[in-house]
């Protein structure tokens, strides 16, 4: 088995939580970033860095062949542990399976409230007085694995969902990459 404190993160758009757990790796190395779309701003930012990446846009093929494709990058670069980091395509449950364990993502709410999308929306319509923002372990079922670690927002009187979206956002950069350094050396 790969050393868990060699992490792949996997991005769909500009990366900022990517750029989070590369500027702030404290325990682990990141050994590649990859996409499900090709031209994502992330990328070009981490090709920047000297970080290895491999991206395959995931419309033009099935679900199970880029899946594949994806798990053997991530095993030719030997990580071990997988950091979800905006990506935005639901994974095979073929790729759950082989990563069970080693998978983590960030997500915009403070689960198990607010699963999947629109997150910042619903809390707002909820008329909730806090959010934030989950790490958690990825499974079959989405937005539903054990929780690693969790920071609270609160929602201010006039926030929008983009206003409340940034402040979780910055809350994120930071409790990321101290619960993703955390899970690799537990």
């Amino acid at each position: 088995m790969a050393d868990p404190r060699r992490v792949a993160i996997l991005i769909s758009g500009r990366g900022s939580n990517m750029r989070a757990l590369v500027g702030q790796a404290a325990g682990y190395e990141v050994v590649l970033v990859a996409s499900n779309k090709p031209h994502a701003p992330g990328l070009d930012w981490a090709r920047a860095q000297g970080l290895p990446t491999w991206a395959w846009d995931s419309k033009s093929v099935d679900r199970e062949i880029f899946d594949a494709a994806l798990g053997k990058a991530i095993d030719e670069h030997g990580a071990g542990t997988i950091a979800l980091a905006g990506y935005m395509r639901m994974l095979s449950p073929a790729f759950v399976e082989r990563f069970a364990g080693r998978m983590v993502n960030i997500h915009p709410s403070l689960l198990p409230r607010y699963r999947g999308l629109d997150t910042h929306a619903r809390a707002l319509a909820a008329g909730d007085k806090v959010s934030g923002c989950t790490v958690h372990l990825v499974t079959a079922e989405l937005d539903a694995g054990a929780i690693l670690a969790q920071t609270e927002v609160p929602i201010e009187p006039e926030d929008a969902p983009a206003t409340l979206e940034q402040r979780i956002l910055a809350a994120e950069h930071l409790l990321y990459p101290r619960a993703l350094g955390d899970f690799v050396s537990s």
